[in-house]
């Protein structure tokens, strides 16, 4: 499939970069009509917009929530997020072969809805998997992640069962079978091995390539003698490999690339070591739509050509084809999630002796959502609580930080009658924003409810400038 626009592509190569200009009477009323719609693709499964013009997403109008809740406000659509898990469950093959990768977004509730879905749990830091085990789920169905574990996070893994602890380097794979015989434990894991992939993403989320701090190894041989020391060790259980190609990935061709060379690794496992192996992990970084212009995942064509491949290369090498696991994250938060913020400050700045672009402000940005700063990520907004009815105008939806970059929207044509006190959703925020979030100018987290069937649940409440005292010494 044709993915929309990278996350690295330049602002002034996307769609809509360029002067700003007004459009024709007749454009103008096309366009705000199409700014009234919510594509499908991009917003929640149970979002609409109602007769009076107020989008509502699980039966809930945002406007009640933003009235009860305040702005800004996340709205997660718990619906949406477990039809997700069960489109990526029935694509490759079985619950437990999806490991929601909880770094995306992670609260006691989401874990309870990923145990509830019958998939596994990837953590990447020790405070996410206590949240897990805060919300007892099974630790067995765990894999832990991680380029710099330390003693502690290593000595929790093996006291809680963890079914997986994913090596990140020949001096962890040494501490962690320390430990392991320090507690008479035998511990599973894979080694994250790094294929040499170019996954075409941003240079930030590409994670496969050598220059960079995680894996071990595949062309040094690294990993195969990190492999061979884990067989070797009475308090490891070496049973399989993973390899992760980056983030915001939209064709199965990097990971079959990836799995073709880490397939060569399990055939000389074999040969070599006597060991056949049961599991490839193929991590995450499945993309989404972020924006009407771009295509959703085909996650079912995704995974039958990423395990069509699998098998095939496995009979190519003459072994046993290794179950394939997958680490969705984004792929089932981020479409689920939208940010409801209230705007704030218009006004129209001359760009040029002939044009002018209309500034709006919402309250909040980029201490709730960092990734346009940070990878120049693209999202789509609409008004939420009316119809528009005005003329489309070259508008840049901006934050409120100090910060020139503070850019929520960069380039769109939106009706110039949005005005103080209106509500303007984002869509797809469900993945790294909230986990991302920050402080800055001593801004709160937002607040975060769930929907479902018409009914509101909060699930993180928002962060006040009592909580950020409390923290001071």
């Amino acid at each position: 499939m044709t993915p929309g626009p990278r996350e690295d592509q330049p602002a002034s190569q996307r769609p809509g970069a360029g002067a700003p200009r007004r459009r024709s009477a007749a454009s103008a009323a096309a366009t705000t009509e199409a700014f009234n719609g919510l594509p499908a693709h991009v917003w929640p499964r149970t979002a609409r917009r109602e007769e009076d013009g107020v989008v509502t997403v699980a039966g809930v109008p945002l406007t009640e929530i933003a009235e009860e809740y305040g702005t800004p406000v996340m709205v997660v659509d718990e619906d949406d997020f477990r039809s997700r898990c069960r489109d990526m469950a029935e694509a490759f093959g079985a619950p437990e072969h999806v490991h929601y990768a909880s770094k995306a977004f992670l609260t006691r509730r989401v874990a309870k809805w990923v145990d509830e879905e019958g998939l596994a749990l990837d953590v990447a830091s020790e405070n996410e998997l206590r949240i897990a085990l805060a919300a007892d789920f099974p630790p067995a169905r765990v894999t832990v992640h991680g380029n710099n574990k330390s003693a502690s996070f290593l000595r929790l893994c093996v006291q809680a069962g963890v079914g997986h602890v994913v090596i990140d380097s020949r001096q962890e794979l040494a501490e962690l079978a320390a430990i392991a015989a320090e507690l008479g434990a035998v511990q599973d894991v894979f080694v994250r091995v790094k294929p040499g992939v170019d996954a075409h993403t941003h240079e930030f989320i590409a994670t496969s390539h050598e220059d960079q701090k995680f894996g071990i190894s595949l062309a040094s041989g690294d990993a195969y003698e990190a492999a061979r020391d884990a067989i070797a060790s009475p308090h490891l259980e070496l049973t399989g490999l993973h390899a992760h190609v980056g983030s915001q990935v939209f064709d199965a061709e990097g990971f079959k690339l990836a799995a073709e060379r880490v397939l060569e690794l399990y055939a000389d496992i074999f040969r070599e070591l006597g060991v056949a192996l049961g599991y490839l992990d193929l991590g995450g970084g499945y993309g989404i739509a972020y924006t009407e212009s771009e295509a959703p995942l085909d996650v079912r064509a995704v995974a039958a050509d990423l395990l069509r491949e699998v098998q095939e290369v496995a009979d190519d090498l003459g072994i046993a084809a290794p179950t394939v696991v997958v680490e969705p994250g984004r792929a089932i938060v981020g479409p689920s999630t939208v940010t409801v913020y209230s705007a704030g400050v218009v006004k129209d700045v001359h760009v040029s002796d002939t044009a002018t672009r209309r500034y709006i402000s919402v309250d909040g940005g980029m201490s709730d959502n960092i990734r346009p700063a940070l990878y120049a990520s693209l999202y789509d907004a609409r008004l939420v609580n009316r119809f528009a009815e005005g003329e489309p105008t070259a508008t840049r939806l901006v934050g409120s930080h100090c910060e020139s970059g503070d850019i929520v929207v960069e380039n769109a044509a939106w009706p110039d009658d949005v005005t103080r006190g209106d509500l303007i959703a984002v869509a797809a925020t469900g993945a790294y924003c909230y986990s991302m979030s920050s402080n800055y100018n001593a801004f709160g987290r937002p607040a975060v409810v769930s929907v479902r069937a018409g009914r509101v649940t909060p699930m993180l409440r928002r962060e006040t400038v009592e909580d950020l005292l409390a923290r001071e010494a």
